[in-house]
C-alpha cells in the first residue's frame, strides 16, 4: 500500500517545482538591475579587460549594442506582425479571448523555440473545449500554421536580415547552453549574449575564435577556397566555384577578386611549403579552370591584336597573362599571350610584335624591379614604340622607395585587372599616352545650375561654418587639405577650406580650377561619393595637370545634394600620398557632407520667408 501524500506535501512538491526558475528570474532581474546602476564603471572596467586599444574596443562595444539593439527592435515588430494577425484571426474564428491568446502569442515568441509552440497551446486548448465540433479546432490550427509559415519563411528573413550575423548552427548551441546556465529566462536572452561575444570576436584579435564558432559569414574568403581546391586537386569543384562567381559578376570580377588572390597564395609559398605536387596541381588545375572559362566566355572572333601578355618569371606569371589576355579581348582589345623563354638577346631579337601598340608584363614577385627593369630595357631596345604596362599584382604601393614606373622604365603601373582594362583603353585611344578624362556634365545640367543659385549654399555668411566643417573632417582623417567645393557651369569654385581656417568668417566663394580639371566634377556627374585611392594610377586622372603640379595622389568626395537630389558640390579630401578609405569611413564623410547642407538650411531659415534667400548673390567673376 502506498503512503497517503499529505496536502502540505504536495505544496512542498509544487513550490520545489517552482521555485527554481523563479528563484533564476530574481538572479536575473537582480543582476540586470545591479548592471543599469553601475554601468558607467562596468563598462570601463570592460575596456580596461579587452585591452589597451581603446579605438578597437570602443568600436566593438558600440557595434554591440547597435546589433543587439537592432536585433530586440526586429523581434518586437516581427512579434507584433504575429500576435495582431492572431488575434483578429482568433476573433473571426470565435475563440473566446482572441485578444488575450494574441498578445500572449507575440510576448511568448520573444522565447526562442519554445515560445511559439507554448502560445499555440491556449488557443487551440480553448477552441477544442468550448467547440462541440472539430471545425473551431482546425480553423484554429490552420490560422496558427499560415501565421508561423509567413512569419518564419517572409517575416524574419525580411525584417532581420543580418542583424545578428549568426548562424543557424551557433544559434542553437547557444540557446542550449544559456537554457543549461539559466533556465527560461537564459533562453530568452541566448540570443542578444551571444552577439555580443560575436561582435568582440569580430574586433578583438585575442577572442576571434568566438566569431569563427559563431560567425555566419564564410570562415574562407573565396580566393582561399579556390587555392584550396587546386591544392586538394579537386578541380571540378574548382571551375563550379569560377563559373558560379562570374556568372554572378562577370570573369573580370572573379579574376580580380579571387583568381589572382589565389594565385598570390600560391605564389607566396612558391618555394617555402609548396612541393612538386602542390605547384603541379596549382597550375594544371588552374589551366582547366581558365579553359573553362574561356568556353563558357569566348571571345570576340577575328580580333585584331593590340596587346600582347607575357607572364614575367614563374608559370603563376603566365596564368595572369592568359587572364590578362582574356579579360582584355572581352572588352574588345585584341590580346594574346606571349610565351618567355631564356631571356637573351636572340629571345628579344626573335619576338614577333608585329602591330601591337602595348606590351602587359605580369608579375606575382613582390619586388619585380630588377627583373623588369631587364626585360623593359631590352624590350625597348627592340621595339622603341611599343608601350609596357608592369602588372605587379602582388606590388604593395605602401613599401616602395621611389617611383618603380620611372625606376623600372614602363610606362605604367597596375595592380589589378581592372586597372589594366582602364590603361590600356586609355593609351590605345590617345596618341601621347596620357590618360585624362575631363569632369562630363550631368543630364540635368541646367536644372542643377538653378538649385545651385536657389539654394542659398552661396551665401557669403556661410564662410566661417564650412572652413569650420572643412577643418574637422581634415582633423577627422588625417589629411592635409579638405575642401567645401560647388561645381558652377565652367569653373569648381571654393566656399570652405581647412587651411584657410581662421580667416573672415564672411566672405565670397572663390575660383577654384577649371571645370574640365575638377574630379568634384566628377561627383557632380556621377551623383555618388568618389574616392581614388591613388591618382597616379587612375587612368582618368594619371595626366591631370592640375593634380600633378599640386603633387596630389588621393581623393575623396561626398556630393552636397539638394532637396531635389541634385548634386550641388563636395565635400572633399585630398593628400599627398595615396591612401584608402574603410566603408565606415566613407559613411562618415557623407554625414559631415549632410552636415553642410544641414548649415545651408538652417542659414536659409533664419533669414526668413519672405525674404529673398541669399544663396541668390553672384558668382565669381567668370564662374
Amino acid at each position: 500500500m502506498g503512503q497517503s501524500v499529505k496536502p502540505w506535501q504536495r505544496l512542498v512538491t509544487w513550490a520545489e517545482t517552482f521555485a527554481t526558475p523563479l528563484a533564476t528570474a530574481g538572479v536575473v532581474l537582480l543582476l540586470v538591475v545591479l548592471i543599469l546602476l553601475d554601468k558607467g564603471a562596468l563598462r570601463d572596467k570592460v575596456l580596461r579587460l579587452l585591452g589597451s586599444n581603446l579605438y578597437r574596443t570602443t568600436d566593438a562595444l558600440g557595434d554591440a549594442a547597435q546589433r543587439v539593439s537592432k536585433y530586440l527592435t526586429m523581434q518586437l515588430v516581427v512579434n507584433a506582425t504575429y500576435g495582431i494577425p492572431m488575434a483578429l484571426g482568433l476573433l473571426l474564428i470565435g475563440v473566446p479571448g482572441a485578444l488575450v491568446w494574441g498578445l500572449l502569442a507575440a510576448v511568448l515568441r520573444f522565447v526562442p523555440y519554445l515560445g511559439p509552440m507554448i502560445g499555440a497551446i491556449f488557443p487551440v486548448t480553448m477552441a477544442f473545449a468550448v467547440d462541440p465540433g472539430w471545425d473551431m479546432v482546425l480553423w484554429t490550427v490552420a490560422l496558427i500554421a499560415t501565421l508561423e509559415l509567413i512569419s518564419n519563411n517572409l517575416i524574419e528573413p525580411w525584417l532581420y536580415g543580418s542583424s545578428t550575423g549568426m548562424s543557424t548552427l551557433s544559434l542553437i548551441l547557444a540557446a542550449m547552453f544559456w537554457t543549461a546556465l539559466w533556465g527560461p529566462i537564459g533562453l530568452m536572452l541566448s540570443t542578444p549574449i551571444t552577439v555580443v561575444l560575436l561582435v568582440l570576436g569580430h574586433h578583438l584579435p585575442q577572442l576571434r575564435v568566438l566569431e569563427v564558432l559563431l560567425g555566419s559569414q564564410g570562415v574562407l574568403d573565396e580566393s582561399t577556397r579556390l587555392h584550396q581546391r587546386l591544392l586538394a586537386g579537386d578541380v571540378e569543384s574548382a571551375a563550379e566555384l569560377a563559373v558560379h562567381h562570374a556568372d554572378e559578376v562577370s570573369p573580370e570580377a572573379f579574376y580580380d577578386e579571387v583568381a589572382l588572390g589565389a594565385l598570390r597564395l600560391a605564389s607566396s609559398g612558391y618555394d617555402t611549403m609548396a612541393t612538386a605536387e602542390h605547384r603541379h596541381r596549382v597550375i594544371s588545375g588552374m589551366e582547366r579552370v581558365l579553359e573553362e572559362l574561356r568556353e563558357q566566355y569566348p571571345p570576340p572572333a577575328n580580333q585584331p591584336t593590340q596587346v600582347a601578355c607575357i607572364g614575367g618569371r614563374w608559370a603563376v606569371d603566365s596564368l595572369a597573362a592568359d587572364m590578362a589576355a582574356h579579360v582584355l579581348s572581352l572588352h574588345d582589345i585584341g590580346a594574346r599571350v606571349v610565351q618567355v623563354g631564356i631571356t637573351s638577346p636572340d629571345y628579344f631579337a626573335r619576338l614577333d610584335l608585329k602591330g601591337v601598340e602595348m606590351v602587359c608584363l605580369c608579375y606575382f614577385s613582390p619586388d619585380p624591379t630588377t627583373l623588369a627593369k631587364y626585360f623593359v630595357r631590352r624590350l625597348k631596345r627592340h621595339w622603341p614604340n611599343v608601350q609596357v604596362i608592369l602588372a605587379a599584382w602582388n606590388f604593395q604601393t605602401e613599401d616602395a622607395e621611389g617611383d618603380p614606373v620611372q625606376t623600372i622604365g614602363a610606362d605604367a603601373l597596375v595592380t589589378s585587372l581592372g586597372e589594366l582594362v582602364a590603361q590600356s583603353k586609355s593609351r590605345l585611344t590617345r596618341a601621347d599616352g596620357m590618360p585624362y578624362l575631363p569632369a562630363p556634365l550631368p543630364e540635368k545640367e541646367r536644372a542643377r545650375l538653378a538649385a545651385l543659385h536657389a539654394s542659398g549654399v552661396l551665401d557669403a555668411a556661410l564662410r566661417g561654418r564650412f572652413d569650420a566643417i572643412a577643418k574637422r573632417a581634415a582633423d577627422a582623417f588625417d589629411t592635409p587639405f579638405a575642401l567645401v567645393s560647388l561645381i558652377s557651369d565652367d569653373w569648381q569654385i571654393t566656399h570652405g577650406d581647412a587651411s584657410a581656417a581662421g580667416r573672415p568668417a564672411v566672405g565670397e566663394p572663390e575660383r577654384g580650377v577649371p571645370r574640365p580639371l575638377s574630379m568634384c566634377g566628377h561627383v557632380a556627374a556621377g551623383g555618388e561619393t568618389l574616392v581614388v585611392p591613388d591618382v597616379l594610377r587612375d587612368p582618368r586622372f594619371a595626366a591631370n595637370p592640375v593634380l600633378k603640379e599640386r603633387g596630389i595622389r588621393f581623393y575623396a568626395g561626398a556630393p552636397l545634394q539638394g532637396d531635389d537630389g541634385l548634386v550641388l558640390g563636395t565635400l572633399c579630401l585630398l593628400d599627398t600620398e595615396p591612401r584608402t578609405l574603410t566603408p565606415r569611413d566613407v559613411l562618415l564623410l557623407e554625414n559631415m557632407a549632410t552636415e553642410v547642407m544641414s548649415a545651408v538650411e538652417k542659414r536659409v531659415a533664419q533669414q526668413g520667408d519672405d525674404k529673398a534667400p541669399a544663396g541668390t548673390a553672384a558668382l565669381p567673376a567668370g564662374a
